[in-house]
């Protein structure tokens, strides 16, 4: 590339970039590597004659002084090396750019793999780039891994203090490693025609309130957020992305966690655009508890875990419905058989299931009394009863009236059924070969059919229209 093609080709790219079709094509990717490959070349060449201009008129200090000045090679190379990519750039005979890996033998630049050369162009670009320039690098994440991209942008934010940075990323990670930028989240872009007429975007401050971890669930994520127990790959996140289909679903491990997520992210005061709510489990929760979490944003079951809107009566009923369409069975019959299977699998380990219930009732009690820092210091006092043996015995009771009644239902509600062969015994009774195939066949259920759908809604009274709103 001559100087006289990268002139003409900094026009060309300069016309095409006020078009409306450079919002997605770009012509002249190419034409913009080879341009940086010179600028790099030609960077050097200024630099090496201005020194030997000023050693061929014996101004060694001017010399020297120009000499400090490091040349954009060196820190390249340098640059690579802090971002852990291992190859050394070199400017060789009749102006070729040649590279090295760990010291081995050296090949051409253009050889370099996709990420490598990514990372130099982005390096490159930047230390090359006029003074008080404004800097737009999209998506480096597509061929740089995130270890590399963000040292590398760090290194070279503190090199270019004069410059202006606009990262475009989908890498919801990458602005938490540049703790002082402002960070705009770009929601949705509206069209009229083919033509943008706005967009929706929300802007974060820097340093914000809430913490990292809680920060890097936010960052992306809808202007609601529904925090749910469990991981990604439990029952929860799944069903409950089906149910409320308008927020994102987060899961946040136990029920612990629900509840500070929740209570983090409300106290954020820069998070103006952001409703977090929680669901846990019911776990047994008295009245006054469930009252006093849904006042701090978060709903709990009417059940005692989340298995009890997959295997609810009327959600078994319903899919014993669809089940006798196609095997001709009555469909009442084939949900008294399926619940009446789900109870006596019980009947023989309410005992097990009462010793759960107490031992999470005892360790729920002990972590709720826990002081805090402040009052850790201050040398308050904790008092625990531990009533394990009356909760067992008295839970123990109200299993073995639910079975003697054969409710299904008030057993949903006492104790956590996937710990009994229960759930399995229903979903053969259904007609699937396991529990896995069952929760498949009622999330299909709830995404297709609008009775069911409103009916599981309803389990969290007025959740779904708080949401909504």
């Amino acid at each position: 590339m001559t100087p006289s093609t990268k002139i003409q080709m900094e026009q060309n790219i300069q016309n095409e970039d006020q078009n409306e079709v450079s919002r997605y094509r770009d012509q002249f990717a190419a034409q913009k590597a080879s341009m940086t490959i010179y600028e790099i070349i030609d960077a050097e060449n200024v630099r090496a004659r201005k020194i030997a201009a000023a050693v061929d008129s014996d101004d060694m200090d001017a010399a020297k002084e120009t000499a400090r000045d490091e040349a954009p090679i060196s820190v390249i190379n340098e640059l690579l090396r802090q971002s852990n990519i291992p190859v050394t750039i070199t400017i060789r005979q009749n102006e070729r750019l040649m590279a090295s890996k760990n010291g081995g033998p050296e090949y051409s630049a253009a050889q370099l793999s996709d990420g490598e050369r990514n990372a130099l162009l982005i390096a490159g670009s930047v230390l090359t780039a006029p003074p008080e320039t404004l800097l737009i690098i999209d998506e480096p994440e597509r061929h740089l891994h995130r270890s590399i991209i963000s040292p590398l942008l760090s290194q070279l934010f503190e090199r270019r203090p004069d410059c202006g940075f606009v990262i475009s990323t989908h890498d919801h990670d990458l602005p938490m490693g540049v703790p002082d930028a402002r960070t705009v989240l770009l929601r949705s872009c509206h069209f009229n025609g083919q033509n943008v007429q706005s967009w929706e975007a929300d802007l974060l401050p820097a340093n914000g309130p809430i913490d990292d971890i809680l920060k890097r669930d936010l960052l992306g994520a809808r202007r609601k957020i529904l925090f749910v127990e469990g991981t990604e790959s439990s029952l929860d996140k799944p069903l409950y992305s089906l149910i409320f289909p308008m927020v994102s679903v987060i899961p946040k491990g136990s029920c612990r966690d629900v509840e500070q997520a929740v209570v983090g992210s409300r106290a954020g005061e820069g998070f103006h655009w952001l409703r977090a709510f929680g669901i846990v489990d019911g776990d047994g929760y008295e009245r006054e508890q469930v009252e006093a979490k849904r006042e701090r944003g978060v709903y709990a079951l009417p059940y005692y875990s989340v298995e009890a809107v997959y295997f609810h009566p009327e959600i078994v009923r319903r899919i014993a419905a669809r089940q006798a369409a196609v095997t001709g069975d009555a469909a009442e019959e084939t949900t008294r058989r399926a619940l009446t299977a789900g109870v006596e699998a019980v009947k023989e380990h309410t005992d097990h299931l009462s010793q759960k219930v107490a031992k999470k009732a005892v360790r729920k009690l002990i972590e709720e009394q826990i002081p805090n820092d402040d009052e850790l210091l201050a040398g308050q006092e904790v008092n625990i009863v531990n009533d394990a043996a009356r909760i067992r015995a008295a839970r123990k009771e109200e299993l073995d009236a639910a079975v003697a009644n054969n409710d299904w239902e008030a057993i949903l509600m006492k104790c956590p059924v996937r710990e009994s062969p229960a759930l399995g015994a229903i979903s053969t009774a259904l007609g699937f070969r396991n529990r896995v195939d069952f929760q498949k066949a009622v999330r299909q259920l709830v995404s297709t059919d609008n009775d069911a759908l409103s009916f599981v809604r309803g389990l969290f009274e007025n959740l779904f229209d708080q949401l909504k709103g």
